[in-house]
């Protein structure tokens, strides 16, 4: 892990100790709330040049990242590389979509940017969505990965950080034993399974 990036995180509040409830339905002592740490303009640009500078050379047209969390640094990358940026949007069933006049075209190469990788539920969404516009996705960079095969599907996730942060099942969690309140933060809805 890179310590000045953890002791950024730390001293802008992104890294949240507690009972979190995750998106997967999971429970967490640690919570990665990457908005705070964007929160400020100058580290945002300095969080994107950094992972822009870690970014493999795979001739990507395009940056594409997800809604909520991955807008800010997706757009940072994207403007350290002079790439063109898009975002995808859910549609009124849930289904990411291309909205805006945002358009992909069969054979652009894109660059996917995600803020935190945990799941990878959502980068699989969007990675649906860019290989049924016919494009292909060439590389998986986020500020931080908290996966635990540090890859969604064939793409290898490349970040500035990788923290190994437990996640528990609610019906085995230390934490609702300890009976400490439970949070639940982020965008996204919970899940109602239980995922990893």
């Amino acid at each position: 892990m890179n310590t000045s990036w953890n002791a950024l995180f730390v001293r802008r509040g992104a890294l949240q100790e507690g009972h979190f409830r995750l998106s997967s339905g999971r429970h967490s002592p640690t919570y990665v709330q990457c908005a705070k740490v964007l929160e400020q303009p100058e580290d945002a640009e300095r969080l994107g040049k950094a992972l822009a500078v870690q970014a493999p050379d795979v001739g990507a047209d395009r940056v594409m990242a997800p809604p909520m969390g991955g807008i800010l640094i997706g757009y940072e990358v994207a403007r350290a590389l002079g790439l063109p940026f898009l975002f995808p949007e859910r549609d009124d069933t849930g289904i990411l979509s291309l909205r805006r006049g945002f358009t992909l075209s069969p054979g652009d190469r894109v660059l996917v940017v995600e803020d935190v990788i945990t799941t990878g539920k959502t980068t699989r969404e969007v990675l649906e969505l860019i290989r049924a516009q016919g494009a292909l996705p060439v590389a998986l960079m986020a500020l931080v990965d908290r996966s635990a095969e540090h890859r969604v599907e064939d793409l290898s996730v490349h970040a500035l950080m990788r923290l190994d942060i437990p996640a528990y099942a609610p019906e085995h969690c230390p934490l609702c034993v300890q009976g400490i309140a439970l949070t639940k933060p982020g965008s996204r809805p919970v899940s109602t399974h239980s995922r990893g």
